[in-house]
């Protein structure tokens, strides 16, 4: 794999289906309120960081007045957690990462999550990368160009040659913004999203090797 040198991953649905969960708490909670938070609406949010959509400003805009923003923030926190607690690292991952290790791939994770997110469930997992960023290390999240852009930096290599795995929209438009190629791993959410900027659309990360991804996209 001569021209590609590094392998950059996307966190929230990608290493972990952590988007349902978080929809799924949000959801019950308009529930509760008499409104439905549909997937039209947060197709858009996903791949973003947290700070592009406020359930709460919505949920009181279209109900026409205040909730107790404190009480549902905690109990929607609560039901998240307990979500994110049954999730399992999703298939390939795990043969994907050993993988680019024995080929000498440099691996970096570029997420719109903070570290405190990313990195616990990192340590979590037991899954090593050379380098991680997140939205706190940049100015602009995905689908802005930063993070891809400071990951490659980081692994010292050129945007050319690094590969990012996204299964968001807003996630693929980074990575392209910042020049690398890019396979797309849709989950449930994502796979009724226009993915179409990809350079290769696979439905997990175990449906291929890695190096005959590589090999599609031009990795060879």
């Amino acid at each position: 794999m001569k021209s590609v040198k590094a392998l950059v991953f996307d966190f929230d649905g990608l290493i972990l289906e952590t988007e349902h969960p978080d929809f799924q708490s949000w959801s019950e909670a308009y529930q509760e309120h008499g409104l439905e938070l549909t997937l039209d609406v947060w197709g858009d949010v996903i791949g973003r960081p947290a700070s592009y959509f406020d359930p709460i400003a919505d949920i009181e805009s279209r109900l026409g007045r205040r909730i107790d923003a404190d009480d549902v923030r905690a109990r929607r926190k609560a039901r998240h957690l307990e979500l994110i607690a049954a999730l399992e690292l999703l298939p390939g991952v795990l043969a994907v990462h050993a993988e680019a290790r024995r080929l000498g791939l440099g691996l970096a994770v570029a997420s719109s999550s903070s570290h405190s997110w990313v990195d616990g469930h990192l340590a979590r997992l037991g899954l090593e990368f050379d380098c991680v960023r997140c939205r706190d290390d940049v100015e602009h999240a995905k689908p802005l160009p930063d993070l891809y852009l400071a990951a490659v930096q980081c692994l010292g290599v050129q945007p050319a040659q690094a590969v990012a795995l996204e299964d968001s929209a807003n996630g693929i438009l980074a990575a392209k913004a910042a020049g690398l190629r890019c396979i797309a791993v849709p989950t449930p959410m994502t796979a009724g999203l226009d993915l179409s900027l990809a350079d290769l659309r696979v439905e997990s990360l175990d449906a291929l090797p890695l190096a005959e991804m590589l090999r599609r996209v031009g990795g060879v």
